[in-house]
Formats: structure tokens, sequence, C-alpha cells
């Protein structure tokens, strides 16, 4: 948050600090509003009549890293022949032109704009590849920009629904099953662990076909509840979830080499799950609610009854029902 403040308070001192002055003038056209006329972009310079030479003119400033011609010409051929078989390639530049600039969120808005108006456009699965390596980028830490230009924050929330319109756009396109556990590793560092369970879930339900797939979403849905139950506070069932996964994943998957791995997990699971109603026990027993002390400990001897904790209930219960078995010492005068 400091951080964030930083910046913001950075970038109003520069503005303030440096102002400047537009040094092109700002043009008004009957059907295409305000655009800015460069030196050398006077007068039309730059436009044509058919939006097939306007798109050309587009591409040629492209391919001259001219971005800013390239992106006024391609949205030129957009605004004035949105049903033109031209327009889907000139909304392509545009998104194109913003991802050379590292503008990925406006690039990623663009290219959406592609695959929803254009669904039929020829270069489909390019589009969704440049979403989802830009998806990919901001998973990897890359800022968020303010108004488009300040690079300034992450948000794990943002970057999980990118990932979600990935999927939605081609939910068995190549990129698919790798974009929906994407989702599940941005919940994870969003810190909602129920949310990347549910994400590594439907990987699992969803792309079943494919063995590798399905045995990695099933593992790592196992070590997102693990991750939950080691915050979530006496809530037992949690291990519980993470037990049963893993065990599903040991039977499903029995070749895997994380096999091993899973096995050392279901065994610390069981040991935390076990000290946690021991303690609980230990809670209740030191109030004398002898009853409810007597399940937990029952809890922690079946979870692991082999182990030092199971054999430190199982004494403890003994304890307990000795306690209530005792006969109150009589207050009679001695025969």
């Amino acid at each position: 948050m400091r951080g964030r403040l930083f910046r913001i308070a950075l970038l109003l001192l520069a503005l303030i600090a440096f102002p400047f002055r537009s040094p092109a003038p700002l043009i008004y056209r009957q059907g295409e509003g305000f655009t800015y006329e460069w030196p050398g972009e006077e007068k039309g310079k730059w436009q044509r009549e058919s939006a097939r030479e306007q798109l050309q003119v587009a591409q040629d400033a492209f391919d001259k890293k001219n971005y800013r011609l390239a992106m006024k010409a391609a949205k030129r051929t957009v605004k004035l022949r949105k049903l033109s078989d031209f327009a889907p390639q000139a909304q392509y530049l545009i998104g194109r032109c913003y991802e050379v600039q590292h503008k990925d969120e406006k690039a990623f808005k663009a290219y959406q704009e592609v695959l929803e108006k254009y669904p039929k456009f020829t270069n489909y699965q390019d589009v969704q590849q440049r979403q989802f390596d830009i998806a990919v980028r901001f998973l990897n830490g890359q800022f968020y920009r303010l108004f488009g230009y300040v690079p300034l924050y992450r948000s794990w929330d943002k970057t999980a629904g990118l990932f979600d319109k990935v999927v939605k756009n081609g939910p068995y396109s190549p990129i698919a099953p790798q974009a929906q556990m994407d989702i599940g590793a941005a919940r994870e560092k969003q810190g909602e662990f129920p949310l990347a369970v549910k994400a590594y879930e439907r990987a699992a339900d969803r792309y079943a076909d494919q063995r590798q797939v399905a045995a990695d979403a099933t593992f790592k849905a196992g070590l997102a509840y693990q991750k939950e139950a080691r915050t979530a506070d006496y809530d037992q069932s949690v291990s519980g979830r993470a037990i049963a996964t893993f065990t599903d994943f040991m039977a499903l998957y029995e070749d895997d080499p994380r096999v091993p791995d899973a096995q050392r997990r279901i065994a610390s699971l069981k040991s935390e799950a076990a000290l946690g109603n021991f303690r609980i026990a230990q809670y209740y027993e030191k109030g004398n609610k002898l009853e409810a002390a007597r399940i937990y400990y029952n809890s922690a001897y079946a979870i692991d009854p082999t182990s030092s904790m199971g054999i430190q209930a199982r004494r403890r219960i003994e304890s307990l029902k000795a306690r209530s078995g005792a006969t109150p010492t009589s207050t009679a005068p001695a025969k």
C-alpha cells in the first residue's frame, strides 16, 4: 500500500514539475471525432477512402515501427468500416500496437474485441495465445498501469479474471488447460485457497481425458487444501479434505513420481490434525468438560493411532475413564 501511494505521489509531482504542451494540433472530422495531426500527417496525408487502403497505411506504419500512426490508421479503419472484411485485421493491429508499447492491459482488451466481434478471424488462435502470454506476464509479477501508462500495482484477482477470459474464449483450445490451472495459481497468490481448489478441481474434471493435466490439477488441489489447513483455526475438516484429495491422487495416478510426496504430506497432515484435536481436548479437559475432551482425544487417536500423539491421546482417554468411573469418597463414620 505504501509503495502504491508513493508512486501516485511521484506521478503527481512529475505532472506538476514538468508541464508540457502538445506539439500537435487537435483536428475534428465529421463521423471520426478529434484526432491529433503530427508533423507530416496533416490534412489527410495518412487517410484513405477505402478500407483496404486505410488498413494498408496502418500495416505499413506498423512494419516501420511507427506505432502511433499505425494505431490511428487502424482505429479509423475499424470506426468507418466496422463490417468490412478489413476491420478484424485493423482491430488486431490495434492490439499489436498496444502490446509492443508494453500497454498489456489495453492490448488484452483490444484482442478481446477481436474475438468477440470477429469470431471467424483467421488469426483467432494467435490472438488467444497473445492474451494468454499477457496474462502470464501479470501472473509473473508485472504491474498493472495507472491510466494505462504508469506501472503501479499487482492484482491477482484481475489476473485470474484474464485467465478466465482466455478459457471462456476457447474452453478446449490448446492453451485452455494451462490457463485454467493458472487461475488456481493466481488465487493461491491472492491467498484465496478455496477459490484455488475450485479452479484446480474444474481443470481436473474438464480435462480428465488429458491425464497429465488431471494429475497436476488433483495434486495442486491437495496442496491448496494443505495451505488452507495451515491457516484455518480449529477447522480440522480442511485437513481431512486435503488427505482425501492426496489419497485420490495416489489411487488415480499410482505411477506418478509425486506419489511418495503425497504419502509424506498425508502423514504430515494426519500428525497436524491429531495435534490440533489433542490441543482442543486439553482445553476442554482443563475446563472440566470431560465428555467433550474425550471426543477430541478419540479423534486424535483415530486419525493417527500409531504415532506418539495417538498414543498420548489413548492414555488420556484411559485417564478420563478412570476419573469418570471413580467411586465418590464416603463421609459416613466407619463401623
